[in-house]
């Protein structure tokens, strides 16, 4: 209960007040109304997202925000009488209840309109009558209304709706061309003909199907003559005009096998860190494509490592084979644990192969190195600190197994650990990890030379305390445990970065959740979450580049939950109101498109409208993909540049009990 409280109180706080959303009637009614009784009970620990959310019949309960913001803009009263169009789950009819208004809902689906019943009964909500019936005839019955509110986008406004709002009454409702966007627009009825209306922005709701609605077969309507249509299509213009400019001032990009796919990118060549990006961690053509720019950034420009979205350890038995270098733990194996793919994969494995041949021809001091700069291998950690010690220093592992003995029984599972310690207060285990760590920072401040064996427990030794601190966080919230994971994979890509000396640079692999910069999302905008892009961003300035990746639809290696079995699954095409629609729409199959101002001004604008963007991680939930993969973003904020391929196909998994066919016998993952 205190975990639904706190995310309903996130909620009015960072979606709706932060937003805008000033009516107090609304927010209070918000806060008091139970939106996670109105989803099914799998969705409940998303009901206070600020996210649209699937229920029966393929219809969605809207976001917060969409609901706040259509009643603010209907301006309810105590006393209204109010026509509900569209009930769905109920959960508007409910908050509109609360305000005081008697409401008359209509719900053409029958199985939706039952529900909502049953669900506003249980509630004990009695000023809601569900009609089921086609909402675009209205209630006649029951007029003059003081409002109306349609959760569902239509061609026009339905006559029968304007003849049965009262004069002064507000009407509510998104208005469009097209099924697939709509503005949402205020009507109020001024006189027995004129109406007033307000723009309020563009959205994207369900059809409204009915007699005065859309038909069953996608088609245009034709405007009501006794309603303008100003607002309805004040949009489409800017909205057509961009693939076009995407079109205009997109670099065509050859395959990224081909010998010249990365010169493209020369043009980010200066900066001190350039960060590639992925939209998903199991689409080979990504994986190809930061191989070749990183291949040419190494080879033609000097970069000295890479640092990824993997464990420190895992990562650094890639980087013992890559630099020639003995095993300093010849039994370990990388990439053992759930999502194995995500770096067992053949377009992986034949960079590794390029890495060790091209480190082959050089000096030890002038080899690329690859590290891991990700924080959930505590076990593993735990044991290169103490292989470590144990070789060099046995006095000091003692002391290190003393410290780091708290956490033993927590090591196969450090998730059960953070449950403990946010339910018992049992945090013991933090001053010990950080005695470990200050030790060795010592030991390394004091090294008059560089150990490569004292990096590598340096930094599992910062891995452990980051990770003790980031498994109590994840039952304290959302938005500090991720803050903790990216603010310690940017401090270990920066001492890196210091220990390789002032003018080494270094290219960053990550999902484009880590890269791209949070603050111009709703990652940072709504949910107080910030990243490895925005962080690099505020120490490097334009010394740093982040680049995104994107495709509109293929197949994609993932799972359907954590620790399940990888699928090769169909990415669905991508959303009519994403940015990858856009980019889809323009019709170039490959391409790099620069977002920094004064490269296009023109196309910089048009795309600095937010629009949804997607994430798909290890995790592919195509039948939820609105909630589970979409998110607002800012296009050109978030990055400097966007790399599309409008066609992707899944990475080729390798199988952890086999090595690969195409692997050399020295490969680390052949087993």
């Amino acid at each position: 209960m205190d975990s639904i409280e706190a995310a309903r109180n996130r909620m009015i706080e960072r979606q709706l007040k932060r937003r805008g959303i000033t009516d107090t009637r609304v927010l209070d009614c918000m806060a008091k109304v139970p939106r996670h009784a109105f989803v099914d009970s799998a969705l409940a620990e998303f009901a206070y997202d600020d996210a649209p959310l699937p229920i029966a019949a393929n219809q969605t309960i809207s976001q917060p925000y969409i609901v706040a913001l259509m009643l603010e803009a209907a301006d309810l009263q105590p006393g209204d009488r109010v026509l509900d169009i569209g009930t769905g789950s109920g959960y508007a009819a409910a908050v509109m209840a609360c305000i005081g208004a008697h409401v008359e809902s209509v719900e053409r689906h029958r199985e939706l309109a039952d529900a909502a019943r049953a669900t506003l009964d249980a509630l004990g909500i009695a000023n809601v009558t569900v009609h089921h019936a086609d909402g675009t005839e209205g209630l006649a019955q029951h007029a003059p209304f003081d409002a109306i509110l349609a959760a569902a986008g239509g061609p026009y406004v339905p006559a029968a709706w304007r003849e049965q709002l009262r004069i002064g009454g507000r009407l509510v409702m998104p208005v469009g061309d097209a099924r697939e966007s709509q503005r949402l627009v205020r009507f109020v009825r001024v006189n027995e003909h004129d109406f007033e209306q307000d723009d309020l922005g563009s959205v994207m709701f369900v059809p409204l199907i009915g007699t005065a609605g859309w038909t069953d077969e996608p088609e245009i309507r034709p405007a009501s003559p006794s309603m303008p249509r100003q607002a309805a299509s004040a949009a489409p213009t800017a909205a057509r005009s961009l693939p076009d400019l995407i079109r205009a001032s997109a670099v065509r990009l050859p395959a990224p096998a081909a010998p010249d796919f990365a010169r493209a990118f020369d043009r980010f060549a200066d900066k001190r860190v350039v960060l590639l990006g992925e939209a998903s961690h199991g689409t080979a053509e990504f994986y190809e494509a930061r191989a070749a720019i990183t291949r040419r950034l190494i080879e033609t420009h000097g970069f000295r490592f890479v640092a990824v979205e993997a464990d420190w350890p895992d990562a650094a038995i890639i980087d013992e084979h890559v630099r020639h270098r003995p095993r300093a733990r010849p039994d370990a194996k990388a990439f053992q644990r759930f999502p194995q793919w995500m770096w067992r994969n053949a377009e992986f494995g034949a960079f590794v192969a390029w890495m060790r041949a091209h480190n082959a021809a050089l000096p030890a001091e002038r080899r690329a190195a690859f590290y891991g700069l990700d924080l959930y291998s505590l076990s593993e950690s735990i044991g290169a600190v103490l292989a470590y010690l144990d070789r060099e220093d046995p006095a000091s592992a003692r002391i290190a197994r003393e410290r780091y003995g708290c956490l033993t029984p927590w090591q196969k599972n450090p998730a059960v650990y953070g449950r403990a310690a946010w339910q018992a207060g049992y945090g013991k285990c933090e001053q010990a990890v950080i005695a470990q760590l200050r030790d060795l920072l010592d030991k390394r401040l004091a090294s008059p030379a560089a150990d490569p064996g004292l990096l590598d427990a340096t930094h599992n030794a910062r891995l452990v305390a980051s990770a003790e601190q980031y498994y109590r966080a994840m039952y304290s919230g959302s938005a500090e445990s991720w803050n903790l994971r990216d603010t310690h994979m940017f401090d270990t890509l920066t001492s890196l970065l210091d220990a390789w000396g002032p003018d080494a640079r270094a290219v960053v692999w990550a999902h484009n959740s880590h890269l791209g910069d949070a603050s111009a999302t709703e990652m940072g905008r709504v949910r107080d979450e910030l990243n490895v892009g925005q962080l690099c961003r505020e120490r490097f300035g334009d010394d740093a580049a982040l680049i995104g990746f994107g495709t509109h639809t293929g197949t994609v290696a993932a799972a359907s939950d954590w620790d399940e079995p990888m699928q090769v699954m169909n990415v669905r095409p991508s959303r009519a109101d994403s940015y990858e629609q856009q980019f889809h729409l323009a019709g170039v199959k490959r391409c790099m498109v620069d977002l920094r101002r004064g490269v296009d001004n023109a196309l910089h604008e048009a795309l600095s409208k937010e629009r949804l963007e997607r994430f798909i991680g290890v995790i592919y939930r195509p039948d939820t993909e609105l909630y589970s993969h979409y998110a607002q973003a800012e296009l050109p904020a978030q990055f400097d540049a966007f790399v599309w391929f409008d066609t992707t196909r899944a990475v080729h998994a390798m199988p952890a009990s086999q090595k690969s066919a195409d692997a050399p016998e020295t490969f680390p993952f052949g087993l």
